[in-house]
């Protein structure tokens, strides 16, 4: 039987690149010395009909692009230094909507103080937008790089966007993260003076935590420090959505998941949620609200798997 690309999934894909290169490393971006620094080097690509909601405005694909490219940088502790666009657009799409993409392009790169200094345009059958994040840091933040004893944490509140893609009214913070996210690059600077490791979440927070997983250390994460509201947990249930569902598997919020010593988390600067802690357990397990444990599905949006 010959394999196809949906066998595997994206994942197992990447690491089939990763492990037949010399220059690529496992984390969220490429790291490349230079002078007493390093540039930091990411690319995301975003298909209309696989990355972007229905209703979703072009304003709002264009800054989404610059985002999810920025979200790699805070993940690594980068200061923002130029930002390249690759778009291919349909022949039959208005002037008027271009320009609310870029529009778009150029709030985002000025929300995050990242000028765009080049980039390409085809033509193609949907909008396809690539964009290419340079950043530089002196001291990257590496995604596995944590102890035993380590603190996990957040950035902020988890499973909005997911639970806002499934949501008909826009007028609410649930649709609001979903269809206009930031990238938390401010965060990221802040980090990589104090966190042990890090990553963005994009995937879904049970997808971040097997990815940064290394041999015999495991992670215990509590349903209780998520910080779910009422709300959160009657809309999902008004939807038949599993809440659980939609923070552990489902992604887009661009909260940045980190590790950080408990002395340092008293030093740290910023706001966090602390949702669990590195353990030596070799698994990943969820303790409920009611005191069981149960073990976290490897599960989150992966792209060529079939549905």
């Amino acid at each position: 039987m010959t394999l196809k690309v949906s066998d595997i999934g994206e994942k197992e894909l990447v690491r089939y690149i990763i492990a037949n290169s010399k220059y690529i490393t496992p984390d969220d971006t490429a790291i490349t010395e230079f002078s007493s620094t390093n540039i930091i080097s990411t690319c995301d690509m975003l298909i209309q009909s696989r990355h972007f909601p229905k209703n979703i405005s072009y304003f709002d694909m264009g800054f989404k692009a610059v985002t999810v490219n920025v979200s790699d940088l805070a993940a690594m502790g980068a200061e923002p230094l130029g930002f390249l666009l690759a778009i291919a657009l349909p022949k039959d799409l208005t002037i008027d909507s271009f320009k609310e993409i870029i529009d778009g392009v150029l709030k985002a790169c000025e929300y995050y103080h990242i000028p765009l200094i080049g980039g390409d345009t085809n033509e193609a059958s949907e909008i396809i937008i690539t964009g290419t994040a340079l950043g530089l840091t002196d001291k990257p933040l590496m995604k596995d790089t944590y102890n035993k004893g380590d603190l996990i944490a957040i950035t902020g509140s988890i499973g909005l966007a997911a639970l806002g893609f499934e949501l008909d009214s826009l007028d609410n913070i649930y649709s609001k993260k979903a269809l206009n996210p930031k990238a938390r690059i401010n965060e990221g600077l802040v980090l990589k003076d104090f966190a042990t490791s890090a990553t963005d979440i994009t995937d879904g927070l049970a997808s971040e935590l097997y990815e940064i997983k290394k041999d015999n250390f495991g992670f215990m994460i509590y349903e209780d420090m998520l910080n779910i509201t009422e709300e959160f947990k009657s809309l999902s249930c008004n939807l038949n959505l599993d809440y659980l569902d939609l923070i552990l598997h489902v992604g887009e919020d661009f909260e940045l998941l980190f590790t950080i010593s408990k002395d340092n988390l008293e030093k740290l600067p910023i706001d966090c949620l602390v949702i669990g802690e590195v353990t030596d357990s070799d698994v990943v397990e969820l303790t409920l609200e009611n005191g069981f444990v149960e073990r976290i599905k490897n599960k989150g949006y992966e792209h060529y798997v079939s549905e």
